[in-house]
């Protein structure tokens, strides 16, 4: 009986351990998920955010450069291209002139327009349409040339003819002058502007008879003028001409 009372205590004991044991193994996973619940609850929270901040970056996409140009095109359509070509305005009675330097525009033709220098035959040589007479027409006469003779090339031409620069139109003073020698008439210009163009009368020039000489169509002209009686107001103002293309003006 002793040994039977004996096994009974230790079959006890030993489930109460094995009870002990599995108490204390359920405590512990207990303790487990506490401490991982808090862990993962501040995890969830940056895959909330990066999850939502693409969504707003989709949201608003930025224009690129070339559509930034595209729509602010039409405001600046008044303004003047980079490559368009700085003209002179010339006289009322200007026509082309050898030497003279002449932009020729074919509207949507960019292998038609060039920059032409007048020859001294007074030709100029356009792609396609070779060799052109120009000296002598205005710029209006020389436009409506090229449009009819272009028309065998192109449907429609649309030509502009722009004076660049003045080089035929030129006015000489020549003798008792500080810088004698031609000049550009690129406006009206009259004998008191020209001496002055040369610097001025020296000190021993006669500028009482000042001589222009003038070619007409009758022919040779010439038409004098008295610097000092102009200074002195004794001739007439009317007596300082306005030069013409040609006219030479001699300081004796």
């Amino acid at each position: 009986m002793t040994a039977r009372f004996r096994s009974k205590n230790t079959d006890r004991r030993v489930g109460s351990r094995a009870a002990a044991a599995m108490l204390l193994t359920v405590l512990v996973g207990g303790a487990a998920l506490c401490a991982q619940e808090p862990a993962a609850k501040p995890a969830e929270k940056p895959a909330e955010k990066s999850a939502e901040k693409p969504a707003d970056k989709s949201a608003v996409k930025p224009v690129p450069r070339e559509q930034q140009w595209t729509t602010q095109a039409p405001n600046s359509a008044a303004a003047p291209g980079p490559d368009a070509p700085a003209a002179v305005v010339p006289p009322r009675d200007y026509v082309i002139g050898s030497e003279d330097v002449l932009s020729i525009i074919f509207w949507r033709d960019k292998d038609m327009t060039t920059d032409v220098v007048v020859r001294p035959d007074g030709k100029i040589t356009l792609p396609l349409l070779n060799d052109v007479a120009a000296a002598g027409l205005t710029p209006e006469q020389l436009r409506d040339k090229l449009t009819e003779e272009s028309k065998r090339f192109i449907e429609d031409p649309n030509v502009s003819v722009v004076v660049k620069t003045i080089n035929s139109r030129k006015v000489f003073i020549v003798g008792e002058v500080s810088k004698p020698g031609p000049y550009p008439l690129i406006g009206p210009t009259t004998v008191v502007q020209l001496i002055a163009m040369a610097g001025g009368l020296k000190d021993f020039a006669d500028g009482e008879n000042i001589l222009i000489l003038r070619q007409e169509k009758t022919g040779p002209v010439s038409y004098r003028f008295s610097y000092k009686g102009l200074a002195s107001r004794k001739v007439s103002l009317h007596t300082n001409i306005e030069l013409k293309a040609g006219d030479t003006v001699i300081v004796p």
